[in-house]
């Protein structure tokens, strides 16, 4: 039976693209439910972005133990638990999962704790049969990890990014097979706390969608840090054998290598969750990954449904999920809006140590498109508070169009880099020019005056180095 609710929209899907659409849809004057068979704020929220920064910060907390040493005090660790560390990442995801079902009620948004079973043009029907009626939709059902053959995922020998998170025991050693942000994360927390780590890339390099330069940062500090890299490697096989993994590797040139590990972490990607939704009866086709097309404002091709965030071929990351969601919350509502994201202005982070933030081309991107740059970088060991707090391990570098001196891109390794990215991308989305930051006074000592020191590369040439 039919219900009598009549919504101007129905979101399917809580996560970071959902939760966001409908509280802006809300403000707009929309009539708006959101659908969400688990707890509020998706994959990010409660097994992604928000625990392993919390697992993050404690492993930074745990690494400073060496600082203090060099202070003379010592430490005795022999207490550790690590299973405090993960109910500290779980106090983190609860407190903001419970706050976005706040925002929710404070913006008259509708939560509907369901699952969504099928959707039809102006309509959504749930697993207990109840029908929703809706003149928009918006499918925001996000994505889940990506398995490999030979290494399916059990949580228990076998882990996905979600079981890495709820491990409250630390294996000895652990395979990461994937060294994208997920891989490269997990690696930092794993290592700093003592596990044994063993890094696998297909490709030529570490962070392989990140700037050469920038990853070669990382890769020399993973390298200090005791963590082992295999890149143009692939893991082939693993079998139990005496209560541990053997796994084969082999690298490109068919060298195969033979390791024995506690657990696998898988991080190769992730698929998106566009099934059983009786998408084929609509007419919304996806591709072979299972991805949705859209056009502008990230309506599909059935007038009225909307998809954002993983299950579109836009990078899968909470904040384009978010973006998205607004823009197809404003279109809906009739709000002047962008039709779509801009790529080469949306921000990438990795939260590890160094950390790593871009936006725009790489080096190696620019070479491939024979666009006329130039390469602006300044080090941080330049950088008076670098050094002060002894961070002085990365760099500031910053592609400009060799003529119009118009950004291109830019790319931070080092300390707070996912936090400075943004002064350099707020230039680029606002037609800056290098020597307009570049004149700029920036407050000493900070990290941000790295930033400064670059943009004088494209005139005068940098103060500090």
């Amino acid at each position: 039976m039919a219900s009598k609710d009549n919504y101007d929209l129905l979101i399917v899907g809580a996560g970071p693209g959902g939760y966001v659409a409908a509280i802006r849809a809300a403000q707009l004057g929309l009539k708006t439910a959101v659908i969400e068979k688990d707890k509020p704020g998706g994959v990010c929220l409660n097994v992604g972005c928000i625990p392993s920064k919390a697992l993050i910060h404690q492993a930074e907390i745990f690494n400073s133990i060496k600082g203090l040493s060099d202070m003379g005090i010592k430490v005795d660790q022999q207490a550790f638990d690590y299973k405090k560390v993960y109910e500290k990442s779980r106090t983190a995801a609860d407190q903001l999962s419970k706050g976005v079902q706040f925002l929710l009620k404070k913006n008259e948004v509708e939560l509907i704790q369901a699952e969504a079973t099928e959707i039809s043009k102006g309509q959504v029907k749930l697993s207990d049969g109840k029908k929703l009626s809706g003149k928009n939709v918006i499918i925001a059902t996000g994505s889940r990890p990506r398995e490999i053959p030979g290494f399916e995922i059990d949580e228990k020998s076998i882990l996905s990014s979600t079981g890495a998170l709820m491990l409250q025991k630390l294996p000895e050693s652990m395979l990461v097979i994937g060294s994208g942000a997920i891989g490269v994360e997990f690696a930092h927390i794993m290592n700093a706390f003592g596990v044994e780590i063993h890094l696998v890339e297909m490709l030529d390099r570490i962070l392989p969608l990140e700037d050469d330069e920038a990853v070669d940062v990382l890769y020399k500090s993973f390298k200090k840090r005791g963590i082992k890299m295999y890149t143009s490697t692939k893991a082939v096989s693993q079998k139990s054998v005496d209560g541990k993994l053997e796994v084969v590797l082999e690298d490109s040139g068919g060298k195969k290598k033979t390791l024995h590990v506690e657990q696998i972490l898988l991080s190769v990607g992730r698929a998106p969750n566009t099934e059983n939704l009786g998408l084929d009866k609509l007419g919304i086709e996806t591709d072979k990954g299972g991805f949705i097309s859209v056009g502008d404002y990230y309506e599909t091709s059935v007038s009225g449904i909307y998809a954002i965030g993983d299950i579109t071929r836009t990078p899968l990351l909470a904040h384009v999920a978010s973006k998205e969601g607004e823009i197809a919350a404003e279109h809906i509502a009739g709000k002047k809006t962008v039709k779509s994201l801009d790529p080469l202005s949306i921000p990438g982070a990795t939260y590890c140590e160094p950390q790593i933030a871009s936006f725009g081309y790489t080096e190696r991107q620019a070479k491939e498109k024979k666009i006329n740059y130039k390469k602006l970088v300044f080090p941080y060991k330049g950088i008076g508070k670098a050094v002060a707090v002894e961070q002085a391990e990365g760099l500031v570098k910053v592609l400009i169009d060799a003529e119009t001196e118009e950004l291109l891109g830019a790319h931070i390794a080092g300390a707070a880099a996912t936090e400075l990215i943004h002064e350099l991308l707020l230039a680029h989305s606002s037609e800056l020019l290098p020597e307009d930051i570049a004149s700029m006074i920036h407050a000493h000592p900070t990290l941000s005056e790295g930033i400064m020191e670059a943009l004088r590369e494209a005139k005068d040439g940098a103060i500090h180095m």
